[in-house]
């Protein structure tokens, strides 16, 4: 098997636009990653980064999971601290924009209507970005308030307003520009452009999980380690091979439901029969429910404590109430878990609901002369499709929730480094997977064409090909 992936590799040197487009990708990935250390005027990068690397193990919440989002762009300070993920909120909104606001709908089916949405799209993340860039911005300024038991001071300008101009504006380019080599990428490189700096960022934090790692199972100071190999070790090895089989498996799986097209004419053109299939993927979503469920999530804690301290400090009754329902709702307890899984279950199910049109689907099929055998075309068909999509969605959202909670219960109920829990499913691993394997596919699209083998000669993975 490597050998084989080795002379797949050789084989992509072969190919010169195959070769230029993989050297253009990592060139500009190298520039996404440089901005990650580009420290933004006025700020003291270094001290929060020695916060990140001091308090990794005790560490969560929204700045620390934003934190590996971005790269570790957050914790330097950096201009691309914000990172890819405002153009993705606003992509996503667009998105399901177009599918409640018929104005939107209308649009994006008339020419250059698409990118019309595209702009519209680009305008919502320069508001994302200055309405995230001074919460961020507003973070640093007081840390003591965003990072528990921070001592000293991020900002070293003593103007305000000019800390805050510079900050959102530096940030909100950032972004721009991060979007902006994204599309590049798509456009000349090899793979989905934004999705690859986003996983470019995840798997840059891969060295911080291995010192982590080693910290948990190696002595420090005469003290005896906080983990064993034997005990630990074996659950987190065993953990990390079932999430990643799972997570590949059921990113490939799809019901094929089976569709038979009657012969039929066409002015003096008959067209034949035949029998084909309609793939309906189980994880239809993909990592958007687990997206929408931490950005709401993300907020509640902060809002509740500000609310108690700053609204209402002589209601004791009101303090003490909002007080304890934010400490409920904090990163990693018990009530968060079970908000966290239920949202991500309903998110499941209304990004179907918006994104999966079975009613246009089955007027096609009606158009096209196709029909489900067993199934009438029209509205029984319509019917059947939504019922088959609600029962794979819940084995998907099923899929996702365990997912998502399992870095939560690895940080917080077993004690295991932030950085180390990442990589054992949430997002995280979730995005990096999904993204390698269509990059993996876009490869051997090229490697097919010119009559190469792809990575995989046997046993390539069902449904790749």
């Amino acid at each position: 098997m490597i050998r084989s992936i080795l002379s797949t590799l050789g084989n992509c040197v072969k190919i010169p636009e195959l070769k230029s487009r993989i050297l253009f990708t990592v060139f500009v990935l190298a520039v996404c990653r440089l901005t990650a250390f580009i420290v933004i005027p006025g700020i003291n990068g270094s001290a929060l980064a020695q916060y990140f690397n001091d308090n990794a193990q005790n560490s969560g919440g929204l700045l620390v999971m934003y934190n590996t989002f971005a790269g570790g762009a957050l914790g330097n300070c950096a201009v691309s601290s914000l990172g890819i993920m405002p153009y993705i909120s606003a992509t996503i909104i667009i998105q399901l924009l177009t599918a409640v606001l018929p104005r939107l709908s209308k649009l994006a089916r008339e020419e250059g209507g698409r990118a019309q949405i595209i702009k519209y799209g680009r305008y919502l993340t320069v508001l994302l970005c200055i309405f995230q860039g001074a919460y961020f911005a507003s973070s640093w300024l007081h840390p003591e308030n965003a990072f528990h038991n921070f001592k000293g001071h991020l900002v070293l300008t003593d103007n305000h307003f000019m800390y805050y101009f510079v900050t959102v504006t530096v940030m909100t380019a950032g972004t721009m520009l991060l979007m902006w080599l994204g599309e590049q990428i798509t456009e000349r490189g090899i793979g989905n452009g934004v999705s690859l700096i986003i996983t470019v960022g995840i798997l840059a934090r891969l060295p911080n999980a291995v010192q982590g790692l080693r910290d948990m199972f190696s002595a420090k100071d005469g003290m005896e380690p906080t983990h064993h190999w034997m005990g630990t070790g074996l659950v987190l090895l065993i953990l990390l091979v079932l999430v990643i089989a799972g997570v590949i498996a059921i990113t490939q799986a799809q019901r094929k439901i089976p569709v038979q097209y009657a012969q039929r004419a066409v002015g003096r053109k008959v067209y034949a029969g035949g029998t084909s299939y309609m793939p309906l993927k189980v994880n239809y979503a993909g990592v958007m429910p687990i997206i929408f469920a931490q950005s709401i999530l993300m907020f509640p804690h902060t809002i509740l404590l500000w609310l108690a301290d700053s609204v209402f400090p002589k209601l004791a009754p009101v303090k003490d109430l909002l007080t304890t329902i934010a400490i409920q709702l904090d990163y990693g307890t018990f009530w968060y878990l079970m908000v966290y899984s239920l949202m991500i279950l309903f998110f499941s199910y209304f990004w179907v609901a918006t994104q999966f049109n079975e009613i246009q689907i089955a007027d096609d099929l009606k158009k096209n002369g196709g029909y489900i055998p067993g199934v009438r075309p029209g509205q029984m068909t319509c019917d059947y499709l939504h019922n088959a999509m609600s029962r794979i969605t819940l084995a998907g959202a099923l899929f996702l929730t365990v997912i998502a909670t399992i870095p939560i219960i690895l940080a917080k109920q077993m004690h295991v480094d932030q950085n180390v829990a990442s990589f054992f499913g949430g997002t995280s691993i979730l995005i990096a997977v999904g993204v390698l394997l269509d990059t993996t596919r876009q490869v051997e699209s090229h490697l097919l064409m010119r009559h190469y083998d792809g990575f995989l000669k046997k046993g390539r993975v069902r449904g790749r090909f």
